[in-house]
């Protein structure tokens, strides 16, 4: 039994459906729902709020966000929109985003670091409800004030969350945040440093690493086939490591390994080369960071991420049957 525990979704699955699960969540006591937003393929605002609009307690967080996309007005404008729809229950979970998919549709991700801090100082204060002027790097606001002429003019309870992987992001996190979304595919020890770089950055704010909220995606493959259930993580294993190296650093994937993976695969991959490459990951791997296998392996497997520093498991359900998942997992 976790005290606390979310759902993840991507694009696997029809809106309507995710409606249904997330009512389903919430009926079984999950705290949140976090929707993805990383490849060029669903947008996280739309179905947030049709989540928002059809549940009356589960928050909704978006799984995260980019900060180069939307400019500052704009997040801050959504956000309030969302809080609109479902009152203290939106989640702005924001990313620094990765390459190749960035420099593909054109942007040029100088100084992330510097990027985020901006964004986040400047929609923390909108949602304030302060009229905002700001002269950084990256934002640049002049009088800026979220508009309110019809509805709820004071200030917005929208706790900021940053997906932060790498040491730098996640000090920075520690530092300015009210949480981090940390990443999945990362083995629970993984956390152990993560704490450390989100305590240092916390230190710099006066404050502890335990001042902030860490929920954690974790992959999740459940089936009574325990081979099913490693093969279903395995292909997502697999397409990670070879568009996102961020994540393979993090893990310590050999070089090995990686030569042949990408030696497969395209970009974008095709099925038939993912099927091929899937061939080069082993369960050891797979095992290593992700819950993959029946219920009472994934409940310990997720057990591990809570002892090593996460506050709250997002599931990611990579198994047919979501509400079996969602059964294994529940609060009440």
């Amino acid at each position: 039994m976790f005290d606390r525990v979310a759902i993840y979704l991507q694009d696997a699955h029809p809106i309507r459906d995710g409606i249904e699960y997330v009512q389903y969540a919430e009926s079984k006591g999950f705290e949140a729902v976090w929707q993805a937003e990383s490849r060029m393929v669903r947008d996280a605002i739309v179905p947030m709020a049709a989540f928002a609009a059809t549940t009356e307690r589960i928050k909704i967080g978006s799984g995260v966000i980019n900060n180069w996309t939307r400019n500052a007005a704009l997040i801050a404008a959504t956000f309030l929109t969302l809080d609109d729809l479902a009152p203290d229950r939106a989640l702005l979970g924001i990313g620094a985003w990765w390459n190749p998919l960035a420099a593909n549709v054109g942007i040029t991700r100088t100084k992330p670091l510097q990027a985020i801090r901006e964004v986040v100082e400047s929609v923390r204060r909108l949602l304030a409800a302060e009229t905002v002027t700001y002269h950084g790097e990256f934002v640049h606001l002049e009088g800026v004030k979220l508009d309110v002429v019809h509805g709820r003019k004071e200030p917005r309870n929208v706790p900021i969350y940053i997906g932060a992987t790498g040491p730098q992001m996640l000090e920075l996190t520690g530092e300015i945040a009210d949480g981090v979304v940390l990443n999945y595919l990362v083995s629970p020890k993984y956390n152990a440093d993560a704490m450390e770089r989100l305590e240092t950055g916390a230190k710099r704010a006066g404050r502890s690493v335990y001042d902030l909220d860490r929920p954690q995606l974790v992959v999740c493959s459940m089936d009574a086939d325990r081979k099913k259930a490693l093969d279903g993580a395995r292909k997502l294993v697999t397409q990670y490591l070879a568009q996102q190296p961020h994540f393979a650093k993090a893990i310590g994937v050999s070089d090995e390994i990686l030569g042949k993976i990408k030696s497969v695969l395209s970009w974008p991959a095709t099925e038939e080369e993912i099927e091929l490459a899937m061939e080069f990951v082993p369960d050891e791997i797979v095992q290593l960071i992700a819950a993959a296998g029946t219920a009472e392996e994934c409940r310990a497997k997720v057990q591990e991420y809570v002892d090593a520093g996460a506050t709250c498991p997002i599931l990611y359900p990579l198994g047919p049957d979501v509400k079996a998942m969602i059964d294994a997992f529940a609060v009440t």
